[in-house]
This record gives structure tokens, C-alpha cells and sequence, in this order.
């Protein structure tokens, strides 16, 4: 197959050929029109007395004459280009909300679709099903037989899941192991069966899904009116009773038990995360970002994993409790104190980035004193810490937001938008706020095969920051061919599980130099220590990785 060495050109040439022959086509109706309003008063000579008469009528004739011409040639293809461009909007708007590995809806799609149906299940007083599933040990099946098996384990799932639903029904994958059923006119018992049911098919895989083990998983139940009251409520009470069936043994379907509902509600939960801030029972990881070109490390992003004996079993659900108690912003700064508190080892030369919610920015409590505060206690200079926002709610004071922000900035932190991709919400962060980071969101990355559509947007993206002279970051790197695919499309950086997953840094040694770990990747390796030789002061080291100057640096 030969591939055009420059297809924009080609697009260009194209262009240009259509506009030519519209214009050949236009002028060569106006002469057609001139030539026939000529005739036309030419005939008219003997019958119609008065050349003024003559004139008009011959004017008139040409003038329909032009009209259904025009029609012809300029009205019908716009309209067809028109409807060749509606076409093309809905087909890449159903790409955005598809899973592309298991063909099932993804978790922007769920998100609508769940606001949706419960919508329709209030206004008609009708039941509506949540199912959340959650394959049990799929971590194992990754770190055993690697992503690919892992791959075709959920390509598997998805086609099970995609036979046991009716067609009222929908199915998504709405994360990495984890799937949702919306079964609309559906009781919880019915919901019930119907995941037994899908829980029988993947335990006894069919001979065309080939060698595949046996696939178990936890599902949770909830449904509206009988359990649920809202969205919150309907989502809330199916993750805890996946929980549950998690905790009691795996591979097991349970509804949500309303006797249990002490531990959903808003106070328990509030109450919780206080104890969970308290009693510090957070624990730091780091996942490194690395330059595709270079494989050298130039930074991490500080996440944080609930440690035992917290009433969480992962961070999803930590910050689910705090947002649903009203506890966020006391919850992200207690991860930030935690982060910063735990990057002693992170070598000199890297940047550290932390995740705030545009919630916790918009609080009386957020102020660049107090950033500057934990900073301070834990020796880590201001120049090396990004903040990352993401705007999973609208924002409800963008002025103030931006104020606060540009103040960070002049005390010498950067900014980055996270999850670019993931939805309408990133790209209105971008046109409000200025960013010294952009981060593409994971699902954008993982569907940007050469020549679709993902790769389009990731390539608007690329070009979007090389104007605002920002650096892209591309978030859930898994396999070689999307590094590939990411330096071909022009993104300079990544992080992914290919690249690094999130770890605890390593204890500092008494005595000695830290010995720098290695990361094994295509074309070289990257280094998660201190490296040999580097930038030896802040100007270099962002001039390294394309980050301005600091505002403050500047006016100086």
C-alpha cells in the first residue's frame, strides 16, 4: 500500500482543485447567463416594442437562469459537504465513547448515559439497575503473562458482557479492570440474575475464546426508587456492595444491604477521612515522567495510596468519601503535605507534581502562604513543584481561580492541566487559564492509532502547546508502539506503567551516593536516580525540558 509522503499537501492540492473547478464552473455560468440574456433580447426585438421591456425580461430570464445554476453548482455541494461533515462529527463523537478494546461504552459514555437513565427512571417512576463489576486478581494476569493476555482477557470479558445484556440495556468498561450494566425497567433481583448469570458464562470460558482462563469477578448492586434516591446515591450504594462481595471471598454478586448504609453516609464517611488524615494513613508513590527522545526522567507525579489500617481500600474510593462528606480540600492537603514530605530522595534536577481540585484552589484555605508553608517545613523549593489541575466540576469563580493561581506562579511554581481529552472540561480549563504543562488524558493516548482521529486531536494538542510554548505530558503508557506512535505525532514526554509505575521512593542510605535505577525501555534505558551529569541549577534544568522562566525570575 502507498501512503502520500505528505498528506497535508495532498489535502492542499485537493482543496485548491475543488476551488478551481467551483470557480470554472461559476464563471462559466455567468458567461452562459450574459450570452443567453443577449439571445434572449435579440429574439424579443420584433414581438416586445420598447428596448427597456426587452432589457428587463432578458434580465429576468438570466437571473433564473442563474439562480437554478448557482443551485447546482454551489447550494448542493455545500449542503453535501455539509451533511459529509455531520457525518464525520458522529462517527468520531461515537469513537470518544467507545472503549476500543472490549467495544463497550467508556467511562465518558457511562457518566451521560447514567445521568440519562436515572433522569428517565425519576420522571416515569420507573426502576433502573446499577451493576459495578470488578475483575478479581487481574492485577496477577498482568504481571504474569503481561499486558497483551491481560488485553485479551478483557477483550473477552467485554464480549461476555456484550451477549448477557438486552439491547435496552448498556454496557461499559469504565477502567482499567472495571466494568458498569445500566439495566433500565430492572429490579435488583432482576439485575441480580443477570450478573449471575454473566458471572456463570465467565467462569466457563467457550472454546472460540481459545485458551483463556477462567475469568472471575465482585459485582455490587443498587437500583432506583427501591434503594437509590439519586445519581450519588445509586452509584455510591452499587461500589459499596462490590466492596463487600470483594471482601467477603470474591466472586460473588451482592445488593446493596441498607442495613449496612452507616458507613455510607455523609457524616460516617466525613468522619472517616478525619481519622484518615489524623492518624496518617496516607502512604506516597511516585510514578516518574520521561523524555521519549532522551529516556531521561524529568520529574514525578506524587499520588497517594491509602495504608492499612484506613477504612479504604484504594484511593477511588478515599476521595469518593471525601467529596461526598465535604472533605476534599481538607483531603488534598493532607496529600500534599504528604507528597512533598515523602520526596526527600527525588533528585535536584526533577520536578515534583501534586493533584488539587479546583475546589480546594477556590477555598478560603488555599493561598500561596500556605503552599509556601508545607514547602518550607519539608526543605523543597517552590521551582520544582507543578500543580496539576483537574476540573471534573465547573468551576464556579474562574477569576478567582486565575488570581490565585498567577500568584502561585510568581512565587515560582508551574501549572498543568491534567486529563486533556478526557472531556469538554480540560479544554475549557485551557482557554481560561495559562499552563506550563499539558497532560493527555490516558484514554486519548491509548486510542491514537496512526492516521485516526485520537491521533488528530493529540496532534491539535501538540500544537496548541508548542504556540504557548507548554510541554505535553502523555499519561497511561503501556506498550512500545505507543512511544512510537507519541514521538511520531510529536509529544516529547510520557508516563505510564511501560515507562515506570507508581512506587515509594528508596530509603536514604546512611552513608554512600544513591545508586541510580534503571528503566528498561525501547531504544535505551532511563535513569530514576540522580543521573551522572545534569542541569546544575533551576534556569537550566527548565530551559532542559522547555519550561519558562518563573514570573518573579523574569522581573528581575
Amino acid at each position: 500500500m502507498t501512503l502520500d509522503a505528505d498528506p497535508k499537501a495532498h489535502s492542499g492540492r485537493a482543496g485548491a482543485a475543488s476551488t478551481f473547478g467551483v470557480a470554472l464552473r461559476i464563471a462559466a455560468t455567468l458567461v452562459a447567463t450574459a450570452g443567453l440574456s443577449i439571445l434572449t433580447n435579440a429574439a424579443l426585438a420584433d414581438a416586445v416594442p420598447g428596448a427597456l421591456l426587452r432589457g428587463g425580461i432578458s434580465v429576468g430570464v438570466a437571473g433564473i437562469l442563474l439562480g437554478v445554476v448557482t443551485a447546482a453548482l454551489v447550494v448542493r455541494p455545500f449542503l453535501r459537504s455539509r451533511a459529509d461533515l455531520e457525518v464525520r462529527y458522529q462517527a468520531a463523537l461515537a469513537d470518544a465513547l467507545e472503549d476500543q478494546l472490549t467495544k463497550l461504552g467508556n467511562h465518558r459514555a457511562f457518566q451521560e448515559e447514567l445521568d440519562r437513565q436515572v433522569e428517565q427512571a425519576q420522571r416515569y417512576d420507573v426502576p433502573l439497575s446499577l451493576v459495578l463489576i470488578d475483575l478479581d486478581e487481574f492485577k496477577l494476569i498482568n504481571d504474569r503473562n503481561g499486558h497483551a493476555d491481560g488485553d485479551r482477557t478483557l477483550a473477552v470479558f467485554g464480549r461476555h458482557v456484550a451477549g448477557a445484556v438486552r439491547r435496552v440495556d448498556r454496557a461499559f468498561r469504565i477502567g482499567g479492570d472495571e466494568f458498569a450494566l445500566l439495566l433500565p425497567h430492572t429490579d435488583a433481583d432482576g439485575a441480580k440474575i443477570v450478573a449471575r448469570r454473566l458471572l456463570a458464562t465467565s467462569l466457563q470460558p467457550a472454546l472460540r475464546d481459545g485458551p483463556t482462563l477462567p475469568i472471575s469477578f465482585s459485582a455490587g448492586i443498587s437500583s432506583i426508587p427501591a434503594l437509590a434516591c439519586n445519581r450519588a446515591q445509586l452509584y455510591s450504594q452499587a461500589d459499596s456492595a462490590m466492596y463487600a462481595a470483594k471482601r467477603g471471598g470474591r466472586t460473588d454478586v451482592l445488593i446493596f444491604d441498607p442495613s449496612d448504609s452507616v458507613s455510607e453516609t455523609p457524616t460516617s464517611a466525613g468522619s472517616a477521612i478525619v481519622e484518615v488524615i489524623a492518624r496518617g494513613q496516607l502512604r506516597p508513590v511516585y510514578q516518574p515522567v520521561v523524555e521519549l527522545m532522551t529516556r531521561r526522567v524529568l520529574g514525578y507525579e506524587g499520588l497517594i495510596r491509602p495504608s492499612v489500617p484506613a477504612p479504604f481500600i484504594d484511593p477511588a474510593g478515599l476521595f469518593r468519601a471525601a467529596e461526598a462528606s465535604g472533605h476534599v480540600v481538607e483531603l488534598d492537603f493532607a496529600c500534599l503535605e504528604t507528597i512533598v514530605g515523602g520526596a526527600a530522595q527525588i533528585p535536584e534536577d526533577v520536578f515534583l507534581s501534586v493533584n488539587l481540585t479546583p475546589k480546594t484552589v477556590e477555598a478560603p484555605e488555599f493561598s500561596t502562604a500556605a503552599l509556601l508553608s508545607i514547602l518550607a517545613r519539608h526543605g523543597f523549593p517552590p521551582e520544582r513543584l507543578v500543580i496539576e489541575l483537574t476540573e471534573h466540576e465547573p468551576i464556579t469563580d474562574v477569576e478567582k481561580v486565575r488570581l490565585k493561581l498567577d500568584t502561585c506562579r510568581r512565587a515560582g511554581m508551574r501549572l498543568a492541566a491534567d486529563d486533556l481529552g478526557a472531556g469538554n472540561a480540560g479544554l475549557r480549563l485551557l482557554s481560561e487559564l495559562h499552563f506550563d504543562i499539558v497532560k493527555v488524558d490516558l484514554g486519548l493516548v491509548q486510542r491514537s492509532a496512526p492516521g485516526g482521529q485520537a491521533s488528530a486531536v493529540v496532534e491539535s494538542i501538540v500544537a496548541f502547546a508548542t504556540r504557548t510554548g507548554a510541554l505535553v505530558i502523555a499519561e497511561g503508557v503501556e506498550y512500545t508502539e505507543q512511544v512510537d506512535q507519541l514521538i511520531a505525532l510529536g509529544v516529547p514526554a510520557a508516563q505510564g506503567f511501560l515507562l515506570g509505575r507508581p512506587e515509594s521512593l528508596p530509603v536514604e542510605p546512611t552513608a554512600g551516593e544513591v545508586a541510580p535505577a534503571r528503566l528498561d525501555l525501547p531504544g535505551g534505558t532511563a535513569a530514576v536516580g540522580p543521573p551522572s551529569r545534569g542541569p546544575t541549577d533551576m534556569a537550566s534544568w527548565r530551559q532542559s525540558i522547555g519550561l519558562p522562566e518563573p514570573v518573579s525570575a523574569v522581573r528581575r
